[in-house]
């Protein structure tokens, strides 16, 4: 192995022989030794240096620090937020970063959590808590590839996704990222790592993915966002570990370590987990990657120091996203490794593990945009499959009398402040961090897809408030829920009910004397326990993005609902936190759901037997031939098993 000074590079190869590292018949692992025999420490710096694009004082930085790593936060777009801008603006710092004297390519890293859902324009595919709910891993991996076309078509390499917290507090604002409240089903949803990677990561339409957060963000006490998990170590490993461990099994190129604590220790430092479990134990050979300025919480002060560079970089954090004063990180980390506080033999297991995945990604020989995934981008094609997706998320959770499914000809009152809003049906993480309202970007509302499949789209009424509603229908849709947020601003300390416009529309549609079918759009169960003996219907259609017709599919009848709950839906707040097997009675339990008959009555799916409501169970779908997919739990009540037992700043990012 080449040994390499800190401020030389020592010639490997003759004048006239092509460099070992630009020879893409040899293996990686050659092509990285010779590559990092001719680096200098300053190389070796910027390789584990990401930077937000929005923090860039100049461009040409990229190559005067050998920036290795650029990134989108939330909201972080060029302007205009277009495919051919972020394409252009891709190119444009590739070429700055391939103009040093080694050619270094740097890899793009962006949140792409539910679609490419920064770009306007792309497919948002529902959150993960209602692809939990379709217990369908063949369906997560055939929209991983769908959003790695998306993402390949604008230039970027690399999303921070999937999301594999196990969320156990429903009170936390990232639970709509949560495929599930128990292991099996996030780990089952690793499928979506097939499909971003692909056959090859250097395949057409590859992008590298990113298991996250690392490791327990999802068990906090009181469900506080970047709080502290605490649990025994038995206890961490049997809730939290399983779904990393089978993203590890698949190959998955990057892991992102969690803001929060472990029993007091934040995970950033926890060398125990990051290098001796991950890397060791369960044999991880990508690189670890900080979440958001997530170093600078190491001391619990603003801002990061030379011990809080050095105590995360010896934990095993292979790159930091600063992501703003790259000069100073810099500098600090060049002092570190100078003095001896941090091992050059650190530096070098980080800088191999990044450059293995730029190789692998074949960024070397082809830097830049594929122009041809450009036109995926929210394509009919991948919009269909969000639809698809979206009907088969939710979730018929109380279906008295059989109103549901609509009748084509009905004539139908449609009012809530979900109904006719492309942004708070796809929530957080949509175009901006914590999203937003209106018609942020294309797609088509609820109310929309109800008009397209009534006989007589004349025959669907909407207000927002209700009003105008009168005997005259034969149903009220209440579309309503929650508004869009993300992390730390989702957090929810008190109430978890419906908001008073919510309240008052509902009580306008029951004061008509007309049946009343309520679709909850939200990222959580909510406390609806008291309200629900007034209400006919209830479906849970979490946030299903950007094709809202995927509901009325499911309203209508066109296809049954098939959705299961990935979480335990509580009686009331204060059950919270509320799991299957804890011994607490909830309003519906871990993987209850109706469907509709062929004559259209309520049915168990497992017996064909009618009946007004049911639980419904029912296996999991068989994955992709010779893919690797773990069971999904599917656990109703009458089996009763158990399985398992500081300000941000605007524009954050890879959370």
């Amino acid at each position: 192995m080449a040994a390499c000074t800190l401020n030389s590079a020592p010639a490997v190869a003759s004048a006239d022989a092509p460099p070992v590292y630009e020879d893409p018949a040899l293996p990686v692992d050659d092509r990285v030794e010779d590559l990092l025999a001719r680096m200098t420490l300053d190389d070796k710096i910027g390789q584990m240096t990401q930077v937000d694009r929005g923090a860039l004082e100049d461009q040409s930085d990229l190559a005067a620090y050998r920036i290795g790593s650029v990134l989108s936060g939330g909201g972080s777009a060029p302007t205009p937020n277009t495919p051919q801008a972020w394409a252009e603006m891709y190119d444009s710092f590739q070429r700055a970063a391939l103009s040093t004297p080694l050619g270094i390519p740097l890899i793009y890293g962006v949140d792409a959590v539910h679609g490419h859902n920064n770009v306007r324009g792309a497919t948002v595919f529902p959150h993960n808590i209602g692809l939990g709910a379709t217990r369908d891993p063949e369906l997560v991996e055939r929209i991983g590839r769908a959003t790695a076309e998306e993402v390949a078509g604008t230039g970027i390499d690399w999303t921070f996704a999937p999301c594999l917290c196990v969320a156990r507090d429903d009170r936390w604002g990232r639970t709509y990222e949560s495929y599930g409240e128990k292991p099996e089903l996030p780990g089952a949803m690793t499928t979506l790592i097939d499909g971003l990677q692909g056959p090859s990561l250097d395949a057409p339409g590859s992008i590298l993915a990113t298991a996250k957060h690392y490791l327990g963000d999802g068990g906090t006490t009181g469900g506080v966002d970047q709080g502290n998990t605490e649990l025994s170590e038995a206890e961490l490993r049997e809730i939290h570990l399983p779904p990393f461990r089978a993203a590890v099994e698949r190959g998955v190129g990057s892991v992102m370590v969690s803001y929060s604590s472990w029993n007091g220790v934040r995970m950033h430092g926890h060398r125990h987990l990051i290098t001796d479990v991950l890397k060791g134990e369960l044999g991880f050979t990508g690189f670890v990657v900080s979440d958001w300025a997530g170093v600078d919480q190491l001391d619990g002060r603003e801002g990061f120091t030379a011990a809080e560079v050095r105590d995360a970089v010896n934990a095993g954090i292979d790159m930091v996203m600063v992501p703003y004063d790259y000069r100073r990180f810099t500098e600090l980390l060049r002092g570190e490794v100078r003095a001896g506080r941090i091992p050059m033999e650190r530096v070098d297991d980080a800088n191999r593990r990044i450059l293995a995945k730029k190789f692998e990604l074949g960024l070397f020989e082809n830097p830049y945009t594929d122009r041809s995934y450009t036109a995926t981008i929210g394509s009919d094609a991948h919009r269909r499959l969000a639809r698809e997706a979206v009907r088969k998320s939710q979730v018929l959770l109380k279906n008295s009398g059989g109103v549901l499914p609509l009748d084509k000809s009905a004539k139908v009152f449609v009012a809530g402040k979900n109904a006719d809003d492309i942004g708070h049906q796809s929530g957080g993480w949509t175009i901006t961090w914590q999203g937003g309202s209106g018609d942020i970007t294309p797609g088509t509302t609820v109310v929309e897809g109800m008009r397209s499949l009534a006989s007589d789209p004349s025959r669907v009424t909407y207000d927002r408030y209700g009003d105008g509603v009168d005997g005259s229908y034969d149903v009220a849709v209440a579309v309503v829920g929650e508004t869009p947020y993300a992390e730390m601003e989702g957090d929810r300390r008190g109430s978890m009910g419906l908001d008073r416009e919510d309240l008052a529309t509902l009580e306008r549609l029951r004061a008509s004397g007309v049946p009343v079918v309520v679709v909850l759009v939200s990222g959580r169960p909510l406390d609806i326990a008291e309200r629900l003996d007034g209400w006919d219907a209830l479906l849970a259609a979490w946030l299903p993005g950007t094709e809202g017709a995927g509901v009325a599919d499911v309203l209508y009848g066109d296809h049954a609902p098939t959705g299961k709950l990935p979480m335990t839906w509580m009686r009331s707040v204060s059950q919270q936190p509320v799991n299957d097997g804890d011994g607490k009675t909830p309003l519906f339990p871990f993987g209850h759901g109706l469907t509709y008959s062929a004559d259209h009555r309520t049915a168990d799916r497992r017996t064909g037997s009618f009946r007004a409501e049911v639980t419904v169970h029912g296996n999991v779908p068989a994955p992709s031939e010779g893919r690797r997919a773990a069971p999904v739990p599917a656990d109703g009540p009458e089996t009763g098993s158990v399985r398992s037992g500081t300000p941000r700043p605007s524009a954050p990012a890879a959370r």
